[in-house]
């Protein structure tokens, strides 16, 4: 499994990579990685098809678990996914900025 720490994540952000959050929307909306687009593990086979194929598709949760999970599932259909070592939590303890709210727009 591809994986990505932190600064490779904010890299990743200023050449407009696609971080999808697939934590619970209560969880998203408390606060996540800013332009990161929320799918809930649960509805993510469903909603795949709003997600670009052909770029890499970072996923990220609070601390890394659901997110890896989730990404063999995107793999196993073709994408280039990647999991965010250490999630938002890693995020957060980083110092970076943080986004509250939801989100209304789907995956690039």
């Amino acid at each position: 499994m591809r994986e990505m720490d932190i600064d490779q994540v904010a890299s990743a952000l200023e050449t407009g990579a696609c971080v999808v959050d697939v934590r619970e929307t209560g969880e998203y909306a408390a606060g996540h990685v800013p332009g990161a687009v929320n799918i809930p593990m649960g509805h993510l086979t469903r909603r795949a098809t709003e997600l670009d194929r052909n770029a890499p598709v970072l996923l990220i949760c609070a601390s890394g678990n659901r997110s890896a999970a989730m990404v063999d599932l995107l793999v196993a259909q073709g994408f280039d996914a990647v999991n965010v070592l250490g999630g938002t939590g890693a995020w957060i303890r980083s110092g970076r900025p943080v986004e509250t709210g939801v989100s209304t727009g789907a995956g690039r």
